[in-house]
């Protein structure tokens, strides 16, 4: 029998509703970028199941971005007012996201400015730039939720097209977290090591070299919380370290820190 090939995404209720939500954006012009899954399929090839929906906008486009989805006939809600929204069918949900769980990776005009072109459900989009998927990513190290092979695939689908010069400015004093992915992609993939710039892996070495000889800070910060938002919380609630998310390496307040803590509990949300 001949092979019609896979059906067209309509038929699929889900897809149907990621259709939805696309058109809808982009028949009123409203800026947004695709991450998530079909970002990730963008740089590296590898297509994987997802039950959401990732778009990414800046936090001053939110509110009209969610007013026209509700519009359209989508359940909208600001689910944690320091990172991200949703906008629900029946069957499916896309997440709005305008920033990050820590608190550090705000959608800003970079995105933008650095995305790339590509197709999602034969709809012409912006995707999120791997500079910044990397750079979001990278801070995702909960016990349920390792984004580290993501950060593994993408070096490897664009090592040498990277700007590697924003990608430490995205970093900024947190170098030490891209320094770490950087020495794991020579242990995953020994052949490609190559691959990262020698001046990359040379400016992070000098960095931490400087360290070394550089008396450690006194105030008792735990950075931990930064990667996960419950493996540290001994060190903040029993150990008085402070919880870097309270500092200015983060936007969060103390009563987001608190919503986001009481959502662990609900393991299967972002």
């Amino acid at each position: 029998m001949p092979n019609d090939g896979p059906p067209p995404p309509t038929a699929d209720p889900v897809q149907a509703f990621y259709l939805h939500v696309l058109r809808t954006l982009r028949e009123a012009d409203a800026p947004f970028l695709v991450g998530g899954a079909f970002a990730l399929r963008h740089y590296t090839d590898i297509d994987r199941d997802t039950k959401d929906f990732d778009i990414f906008v800046r936090r001053e486009d939110y509110d009209t971005v969610m007013a026209l989805l509700t519009a359209s006939g989508c359940s909208t809600e600001l689910t944690y007012p320091h990172w991200l929204g949703k906008a629900r069918c029946e069957c499916a949900l896309v997440d709005v996201i305008f920033s990050s769980g820590n608190g550090i990776s705000l959608v800003d005009d970079d995105w933008f400015r650095h995305a790339a072109t590509g197709t999602v459900l034969d709809v012409p989009v912006k995707l999120c730039p791997p500079e910044e998927m990397i750079w979001s990513k990278a801070f995702i190290q909960e016990r349920e939720r390792f984004d580290g092979a993501d950060v593994m695939h993408i070096l490897l689908g664009c090592a040498e097209s990277l700007d590697w010069q924003r990608l430490l400015t995205r970093f900024g004093s947190h170098w030490r977290v891209l320094f770490s992915y950087v020495c794991l992609f020579g242990f995953v993939y020994p052949s490609e090591r190559a691959r990262i710039p020698e001046w990359v892996s040379s400016a992070l070495m000098e960095r931490l070299e400087n360290e070394i000889h550089t008396a450690p800070p006194q105030v008792r910060l735990c950075q931990g919380t930064l990667l996960s938002r419950e493996q540290y919380l001994p060190d903040t609630e029993k150990w008085g370290f402070l919880d870097a998310r309270l500092t200015r390496a983060s936007t969060m307040t103390e009563a987001q820190i608190e919503q986001w803590t009481e959502a662990i509990a609900r393991k299967g949300e972002h």
